[in-house]
């Protein structure tokens, strides 16, 4: 009889990534993947720590699923796992553990709680997923090309529970790009815990430095594949010689993701960034210069430990001239064990949610007034699912710069690229393309 198994995940898209691979797995063993929300005999949680409220969310979910389905299995996995062992072993909701480097062996693990053997069940000797059970939507899949991180900023966590940088082979990511394309994805975006170290470390590059871009045109050459998006980029890396060579890829989407941490020079060197304002400036222009329009986005940090008003006014101000299309605002969440947990002058919460309003304030009206650049001009957009919108049955998709666009549900299919012209805001966040009238 097959086993029920329930995932839910928090945190990145990387995260995303490997429990989608992990669910594909346990399919190709017969276990049946249900919501969270109903009866299973497993509960996975894939935890994030980047801020400790993510480890209060990870607990909550774990907590949720231990309070409703005592008799059930509970495991987390992931980076919370790492990061507080001595917290995960002292949870009575919590009945098996697995880090990062153990979690993708989850299905033998349940293989092993559940008394199965190798051919005790459908499909249960299977071994590798076939693509079609990795990905929630066959339109867009994320390919995992790199993992942890060699910077140690001040405040983060996540080297402590990714470990040191590490990436995948260009013949492993090709070969998944091929299967994903002959499933029917159309967009593939490529992610890592820090996606520009692809290719630095020992992994095969004869040319290390242009490695990422090497991995874009290789994609940009595989048939069935209309788009490449690319994830968070470190600004130090965006080199003219990396944006001219993306700049040549016809398939790369023109929508990058900067992180900026903080726009006051003096806050950076105390988070340990490696760039200066300046030098991501620099980046900017050279992003603006080669590709039209660009949607550029970014993260902020508020309230870093010793934030003066001076320094977040000098923030803002860069922020503001940089004119980003959306930028991800988060307050600074001291974490154990890196230096700035123990550095003078944490601001209270207070003032790092009220510093927070007012830059989230900023971005919804550079959002805004990026969408709205785009009304009644044609745009490609990658349809993706039906939905409903503002009381209105439609299909939604997105343009290459990842603007939500709409039209009614009989315009386009999923899985189709189209071109429309958006006329009007379905709500602030999604353009509406009219049918075309003869």
């Amino acid at each position: 009889m097959s086993k029920r198994v329930a995932l839910h995940n928090l945190g990145c898209k990387v995260n995303a990534y490997e429990l989608d691979k992990i669910a594909g797995n346990l399919k190709a063993k017969g276990y049946e993947i249900v919501p969270f929300s109903s009866g299973a005999d497993a509960y996975v949680v894939n935890t994030c720590t980047v801020t400790h409220i993510a480890d209060r969310k990870s607990r909550q979910m774990l907590h949720r699923a231990k309070k409703n389905h005592p008799e059930a299995l509970v495991v987390a996995i992931g980076c919370y796992v790492d990061t507080d062992p001595a917290g995960v072993a002292m949870d009575p909701s919590i009945d098996l553990a697995l880090s990062n480097s153990e979690k993708e062996g989850l299905p033998e693990v349940l293989d092993t709680y559940f008394g199965f053997t190798a051919d005790s069940g459908k499909n249960r000797a299977a071994g590798v997923c076939d693509p079609v059970s990795l990905y929630r939507s066959r339109t867009r899949a994320y390919v995992k090309v790199q993992d942890g991180c060699n910077l140690f900023c001040s405040y983060c966590v996540i080297p402590y529970a990714r470990g040191r940088s590490r990436s995948f082979s260009r013949e492993q990511i090709m070969e998944e790009v091929r299967m994903l394309a002959s499933d029917g994805v159309r967009e593939v975006v490529l992610t890592g815990i820090h996606l520009s170290s692809f290719g630095l470390d020992d992994s095969g590059e004869k040319d290390r430095k242009n490695a990422l871009a090497r991995l874009v045109h290789d994609i940009d050459q595989t048939e069935g594949i209309g788009r490449i998006r690319l994830g968070s980029l470190e600004p130090r890396m965006v080199t003219e010689r990396l944006v001219d060579a993306l700049a040549s890829a016809k398939k790369l989407c023109p929508h990058f993701h900067l992180s900026l941490q903080s726009g006051c020079d003096s806050v950076l060197k105390r988070m340990r960034r490696r760039y200066t304002t300046e030098d991501f400036a620099k980046s900017v222009a050279l992003l603006r210069n080669a590709f039209d329009n660009p949607a550029l986005t970014s993260d902020l940090i508020t309230g870093f430990p010793g934030e003066s008003e001076r320094e977040f006014e000098e923030c803002r101000r860069f922020v503001d001239a940089m004119d980003f299309y959306e930028t991800h605002v988060f307050p600074f969440s001291a974490r154990k064990g890196t230096a700035a947990f123990d550095m003078e002058g944490q601001l209270s919460a207070a003032e790092k949610a009220a510093r927070s309003d007012i830059l989230i304030r900023l971005s919804n009206e550079k959002a805004l007034r990026y969408r709205t650049r785009f009304l009644n001009s044609d745009v490609n957009v990658l349809f993706e699912e039906r939905a409903m919108i503002a009381k209105k049955k439609c299909i939604v998709g997105h343009t290459e710069r990842y603007i939500r666009v709409a039209c009614g549900p009989g315009e386009a299919s999923s899985g189709e690229i189209k071109t429309v012209r958006p006329s009007l805001f379905l709500d602030q966040e999604t353009l509406f393309a009219r049918p075309e009238r003869s």
